[in-house]
């Protein structure tokens, strides 16, 4: 009567709170969606949430399968592992390399998570590296790169992981602060503060300022998020980060935060992987985990769209 994948559609549809963000996370038509949703309730033969509210509020039926999903789902996960086991193909190493300077938020999460599942697979994240790391994860020295900027490189896929906004951070006090939204120009005559990184890697280069030919009057920067936020708050300079990455300060109210453009900038997260080891049950594990891990602790983020699979 009941599926996994009616289970997996209830808990997506309980962590968006939407039909149409829980469409987008399991991948279906939002008609695809409602679809399976109708065929449940006829089984079940009993309404499982109230329509037009959001979030989305479940009915005593409802709630007695979340329940039940929230005890098979991570068994039926227990067990694809010991499966992989079985067949002798959990020996791996994952060395990894981030090109996302506040990927740690969600990334340390996983990684804990998958030490604790995945004993066997030797985890590193080098420091200090010199080189490249797509080209090097290429050649075998890493073994996935956390990274916005897909290169095309032969034997290398890159696995979505999901959307992001860049939102710009100003002082409180700023003028652009009560802004809805803020043009390429606005930026003229201001201070950017960015990663030690090249302005090509950053979006709000390559997707606002670069595309209207506009520069910054200066450009400043930090290696670290929280040294760009007292530099925003104390009024010597703007900076554009991940909506995830200025939640907290926005929540503190240190600073302010500005859509880059009417439509907003957005961009997608990858995990890039040799093709060779990508169908490896323990990576295949990592992805999930590192997916699921996002959107339980990162706010504003949104499923990446199929069109992000066929990248490079």
């Amino acid at each position: 009567m009941i599926e996994l994948r009616h289970l997996r559609t209830l808990l997506a549809l309980r962590e968006t709170g939407s039909l149409v963000e829980a469409a987008e996370r399991i991948h279906l038509t939002q008609s695809a969606l409602s679809h399976q949703l109708k065929d449940l309730e006829s089984r079940v033969d009993s309404p499982l949430f109230m329509r037009k509210t959001r979030p989305v509020e479940f009915t005593r039926a409802g709630l007695r399968l979340l329940a039940l999903a929230d005890q098979i789902l991570p068994e039926v996960r227990k067990a694809e592992r010991d499966l992989a086991r079985m067949v002798g193909t959990e020996m791996g190493r994952l060395h990894m390399a981030i090109e996302c300077h506040s990927c740690f938020q969600w990334l340390m999460p996983t990684v804990d998570y998958f030490r604790d599942h995945w004993p066997e697979v030797e985890i590193d994240i080098p420091s200090g590296h010199h080189f490249d790391p797509l080209p090097a994860l290429a050649r075998e020295q890493l073994d996935l790169v956390i990274t916005a900027d897909p290169q095309p490189i032969e034997g290398v896929h890159y696995a979505p992981l999901f959307r992001y906004e860049g939102l710009l951070a100003v002082a409180r006090q700023h003028p652009l602060a009560s802004q809805g939204f803020v043009t390429p120009e606005a930026l003229a005559d201001e201070t950017l503060i960015t990663y030690p990184v090249e302005q090509s890697r950053l979006d709000v280069f390559s997707q606002f300022l670069t595309p209207a030919n506009v520069r910054p009057r200066e450009i400043r920067t930090a290696e670290l998020t929280i040294m760009m936020m007292q530099l925003v708050a104390s009024g010597r300079g703007v900076c554009a980060l991940p909506n995830w990455a200025l939640s907290e300060y926005l929540e503190r109210d240190y600073v302010s935060a500005v859509k880059l453009g009417e439509q907003g900038v957005w961009s997608t997260l990858y995990a890039a992987v040799r093709e060779e080891t990508l169908e490896a049950p323990w990576m295949q594990d990592f992805l999930r985990t590192a997916q699921e891990t996002s959107f339980a602790v990162l706010n504003g983020i949104k499923p990446a769209t199929r069109d992000a699979e066929s990248v490079a």
